[in-house]
């Protein structure tokens, strides 16, 4: 099995119910395809570098996911037709960081600003 870090993009005014709904279909396709998610993130929404289809900022998904490229197919066969979404993107890795939180706020963070 090979490792991979799977990032999505979802428009800005997407709900939280359908970033709940986006995440389990997702999850769905990805263990019906030999695959297994080992950690999921949702890193909230975030300023884009540059308009992606009128829109200036995004809801950002996070998978960490053990599979093949069976698995990886699927999954972006299934993004490219989904509307809610504005980017993804599969990075494949020889070991997953499990113990690093990249977006969490620190509280040392809020309270040095």
């Amino acid at each position: 099995m090979n490792y991979y870090e799977h990032t999505l993009i979802a428009r800005q005014d997407t709900s939280p119910s359908q970033i709940k709904q986006l995440q389990d279909k997702y999850t769905k396709i990805i263990e019906s395809n030999e695959g297994n998610i080992v950690k999921f993130e949702s890193w909230g929404i975030m300023q884009l570098s540059y308009l992606i289809k009128k829109n200036k900022k995004g809801n950002y998904l996070h998978f960490k996911i053990e599979g093949n490229g069976k698995t990886i197919k699927e999954l972006e066969k299934n993004e490219k037709i989904d509307k809610n979404l504005l980017r993804y993107l599969t990075v494949k890795v020889k070991k997953l960081d499990l113990e690093t939180d990249y977006f969490k706020k620190n509280k040392e963070d809020i309270s040095d600003k």
